[in-house]
C-alpha cells in the first residue's frame, strides 16, 4: 500500500480530520468540540499532516514545534477504515523524522483510559515520563510520554 505523507490542505481536509477525531476515542470520552479541534489544526504554529493513499485520506497528525515542549505531536488519529493497517506507525515515525532534525526529543500525551494507545506508543520507543491529572476532563489524566535521542545540551539539529 503506497502511502503519502503531506501538509494538510484547505477547509475540506480540516473539516474531514476534525469530524474523524470527534467521532472516535479518545476525543468522544475527552468532549472535545468542533470549533476547538478545528482550531487546532488551522493554527499558523502547528504543521499538520496527512496520510494520503491515493486521492483518500487514511489519518493525520498534528506537531507543535514551539514553546516549552518542543516536538510534541499534538493529535493522531487513523480513519476507522484504515485502522490496523500501518497508518499510525507511519504517522508516528514521519513526526519522528520531522522532529528529530530540529529537536532531540518527541513528546505525545495519551488519556490514562487509553490503554491501546498506551502500548502503542511503548511498542515504539516511547516511555511515560509524567502525569497531569484532571487536564482535559475531571477523574481522567494524561499521560506525557517521550522519545529522545539524546540530552538538549548534546543535541545539534540537522537542517
Amino acid at each position: 500500500m503506497d502511502i503519502a505523507i503531506r501538509r494538510m490542505q484547505g477547509p475540506a481536509e480540516v473539516h474531514l480530520c476534525t469530524n474523524a477525531m470527534l467521532n472516535s476515542e479518545p476525543w468522544l470520552t475527552l468532549r472535545y468540540t468542533y470549533e476547538t479541534t478545528a482550531r487546532v489544526m488551522t493554527d499558523p504554529s502547528r504543521e499538520p499532516y496527512v496520510a494520503v493513499a491515493g486521492t483518500e485520506i487514511a489519518g493525520f497528525i498534528v506537531l507543535n514545534l514551539v514553546g516549552p515542549l518542543r516536538g510534541y505531536i499534538q493529535a493522531i488519529c487513523v480513519l476507522p477504515a484504515w485502522r490496523g493497517k500501518g497508518i499510525g506507525t507511519k504517522l508516528l515515525k514521519f513526526a519522528e523524522e520531522r522532529i528529530f532534525r530540529e529537536h532531540p526529543n518527541v513528546f505525545l500525551m495519551v488519556s490514562s483510559f487509553n490503554h491501546q494507545a498506551q502500548r502503542f506508543y511503548a511498542a515504539l520507543g516511547y516511555q511515560r515520563i509524567g502525569e497531569v491529572q484532571d487536564y482535559v476532563i475531571k477523574g481522567q489524566s494524561e499521560l506525557l510520554m517521550r522519545k529522545t535521542i539524546g540530552p538538549i545540551q548534546e543535541f545539534s539539529p540537522l537542517n
